[in-house]
């Protein structure tokens, strides 16, 4: 088998499309702005972006505090954001608009943020369960040392913007796991706290502790790294949302076109089913949502495992039907990575989310979409016998 090209320059490029036969619309476009995006890189793949909205919102400005980086809200603001959906999925921009609409004429939503944290899961492999519970209690005990050997440390693989904030272990056997804990600004920071652990792994831990471990992972899985978790579900990571809404009778009524009693049922009974289930989120359809976010403004899309993790609650209110929903790892960034493409860089433009200081307000928007979308499958579903959720997959569903 001849070797395949492997570089992204224009004549590896070019070899790589002849191999496969590729011409027209997948081959076509202009590869360049493309080109540090990923590796081997041989097409485009061309998705339709819908804009719903405006999606009505009460949201919060935040900042971390120093030094211990908790998130401080410093002011809230009303804003009309208009939402790029990028995906193939019929149906989902009418319903999300629908969600929207029916919030807008019931006060609009209300967003905040919680938590800014990223977490790397490592371990490191003792010789008994005796040695790993000593490591992980000096661990524990040096935190602030760690952070000052960080600040101080020259070596040039280290992020200087990704900052550790605290650190869990659990011992099994002779394994002592580490859940380092990070914020990395307006960026996802995967790289550079991993690029960070491993150095903190190599260079302090395995140095450093009393205990020597026979083996150190910079990744053992105990958080939940692109998928879901109740690690990250209870306690976070990313950024921790809260988005909230207290629907109106009359906004149900006509905009919904169901009545607010068949939406708390629903929610009772979708409650339950998911406890049945085991089901990690309580919530119906938040990663389409996300998804589709994420797709249009450059976000890395297996992330959407853990940030389309959710739990949504509604009760009956002298108002009407107040809903919330609780997303515990919302992984976003508004700059580096696919957000500098110029498709990504226009779309989070839009949402006026491009570049620094406009991470924590892309975060709440997610979360709006999502809790309405949210909404608005769930009205469907309410109706007498499902007929709304029937009849929009009906006509819309593609293939007989």
């Amino acid at each position: 088998m001849r070797k395949w090209p492997r570089k992204n320059d224009e004549d590896s490029i070019r070899a790589r499309q002849q191999a496969l036969g590729l011409d027209g619309e997948v081959a076509a476009i202009d590869l360049e702005p493309f080109a540090k995006a990923q590796e081997m890189l041989t097409g485009a793949a061309v998705i339709p972006v819908s804009v719903v909205g405006p999606v009505e919102l009460e949201l919060g400005e935040y900042e971390l505090r120093e030094p211990d980086g908790a998130v401080v809200e410093t002011g809230r603001g009303r804003d009309s954001v208009l939402v790029p959906l990028a995906h193939t999925e019929g149906g989902l921009s009418a319903s999300l608009h629908r969600g929207a609409r029916a919030v807008a004429e019931s006060g609009g939503f209300r967003t905040y943020v919680l938590a800014d944290r990223i977490t790397r899961a490592s371990c490191f492999v003792c010789g008994s369960a005796a040695e790993a519970i000593e490591l992980a209690a000096w661990i524990e005990d040096q935190l602030g040392a760690m952070q000052d050997w960080l600040a101080e440390h020259d070596d040039p693989s280290l992020s200087t913007f990704a900052r550790l904030r605290g650190v869990k272990t659990h011992v099994v056997g002779p394994m002592c796991h580490v859940l380092w804990r990070w914020t990395t600004g307006d960026a996802v920071g995967a790289n550079m706290m991993t690029r960070n652990s491993y150095v903190l792994n190599m260079g302090y831990v395995m140095e450093r502790a009393p205990v020597k471990a026979e083996r150190s992972i910079l990744e053992a899985n105990m958080g939940g790294d692109k998928k879901p978790s109740f690690e990250y579900f209870q306690s976070g990571h990313g950024k921790t949302v809260i988005a909230e809404a207290t629907l109106t009778e009359d906004a149900v009524r006509r905009v919904l076109r169901t009545k607010l009693e068949d939406l708390a049922e629903l929610a009772w009974a979708g409650t339950h089913g998911a406890v049945a289930s085991g089901m990690q989120s309580v919530a119906f359809t938040p990663a389409t949502a996300v998804a589709a976010i994420f797709a249009a403004t450059g976000q890395d899309l297996g992330m959407v495992g853990t940030s389309s993790m959710s739990h949504g609650v509604a009760r009956r209110v002298e108002d009407g039907l107040q809903v919330s929903m609780r997303m515990p790892g919302l992984e976003v960034a508004t700059i580096g990575g696919g957000t500098t493409l110029p498709y990504a860089r226009r779309w989070l433009e839009v949402l006026g989310c491009a570049g620094a200081g406009k991470v924590y307000r892309l975060a709440q928007i997610v979360a709006a979409a999502t809790l309405a979308l949210e909404i608005s499958a769930s009205a469907a579903m309410a109706t007498a016998g499902s007929a709304e959720f029937f009849r929009a997959h009906h006509e819309r569903g593609g293939l007989r």
